[in-house]
């Protein structure tokens, strides 16, 4: 089996890429400081896949220890790095933070495959890119707008930084993966989102119905959209996962047109907050306490993809609509409240 090294695999899209790559008979390890991360998510993909899987737990920003990986694995032929902090809001408050953090690790994770000649390179890039687009259904071409947030800027330059590397290194091929809005959780219910204190919208709202938080805010009402809210496109984490694994093949199997190549992941339908909290209150049964509030510093007014690329070159199609997107994102948030009942009763 062909070994490939899977940074952040401890994360929310890290988990879920390496449940599919095990399902399509790759072997994985992973590098995972944990800072975000949680071991717990290795445990739920032993019990989807009946696999260990191995993680480091290391600090990309130290070249040293991440140089020992490679060296400790001298069969990885490929890598997919997710190891990056996410956060919008935090990224606006603590932008040296995200600079520090998303820049060094790429730049060391970089230096390693070149070193250790591991060829094929899929980096997690984001829409954010592109800003506030100016045509919708966004394509790959699309012109990158100003940045809003300090998280963007980490990806605009990101991106720039694994092409500039290709660029000089001819036999590295690089992916750049620009996804939307990665939502729900495995419909096994074993693994999903672990962060108590997630800010991302649908965690928000799942938590929000269970208890954990008394009420959830809805940033903004007045934007130019069908209800006032922000318009996001929203994708299944299984589906994004997916994408990674075809992504990779088809570097490994030399069917790119170039060694550096973007694709957007995204099911090309705009769905706005208010519609999403719509869409869970219809499968979960439970109505939502929600307020209207400013709007947020850092937010796009509206944002989908145009994903044809995706799907011709790639053969990628997404599985999951917006209400079973929602569907396993409750039961994911119903399993961890059993859990924490099942560990406190116990």
């Amino acid at each position: 089996m062909s070994k490939i090294l899977v940074t952040g695999g401890c994360g929310y899209i890290g988990g879920h890429t390496i449940v599919d790559l095990l399902q399509n008979g790759f072997d994985v390890i992973s590098v995972d400081n944990l800072s975000k991360g949680s071991l717990k998510m290795l445990e739920g993909i032993e019990k989807i896949t009946g696999r260990h899987v191995k993680n480091y737990k290391v600090d990309l920003c130290n070249l040293d220890d991440t140089e020992a990986i490679f060296l400790e694995n001298d069969d990885i032929v490929g890598v997919i790095h997710f190891a990056a902090f996410k956060s919008v809001p935090e990224s606006v408050n603590e932008p040296m933070k995200y600079f520090r953090n998303n820049f060094n690790s790429l730049i060391n994770i970089l230096q390693c495959a070149e070193e250790f000649d591991v060829d094929n390179f899929v980096f997690s890039s984001s829409c954010s890119v592109y800003g506030n687009a100016t045509q919708l259904p966004v394509v790959e071409e699309a012109p990158l707008a100003e940045a809003e947030s300090p998280y963007a800027r980490t990806k605009q330059v990101g991106e720039a930084m694994c092409c500039d590397f290709a660029n000089i290194n001819k036999h590295f091929n690089i992916i750049l993966l620009r996804y939307f809005n990665p939502v729900g959780a495995h419909p096994s219910a074993k693994i999903g989102e672990f962060q108590d204190m997630a800010e991302s919208v649908v965690p928000v709202i799942t938590k929000t119905a269970i208890g954990k938080r008394d009420q959830m805010t809805v940033f903004g009402d007045d934007y130019n959209t069908r209800d006032g809210s922000c318009v996001r496109d929203y994708v299944h984490v299984s589906d994004i996962a997916n994408a990674h694994t075809k992504a990779l093949q088809y570097i490994i199997d030399d069917r790119n047109k170039s060694n550096c190549e973007v694709f957007n992941l995204g099911t090309g339908n705009g769905v706005t907050v208010l519609e999403l909290i719509n869409a869970f209150e219809k499968v979960s049964g439970e109505k939502l306490n929600y307020k209207i509030g400013p709007r947020r510093p850092g937010d796009v007014v509206e944002v989908y993809a145009n994903n044809n690329k995706a799907r011709k070159m790639l053969g990628w199609e997404t599985q999951f609509d917006l209400e079973a997107m929602m569907d396993t994102a409750w039961r994911w948030e119903q399993a961890l409240a059993a859990t924490k009942k099942t560990a406190v009763s116990s």
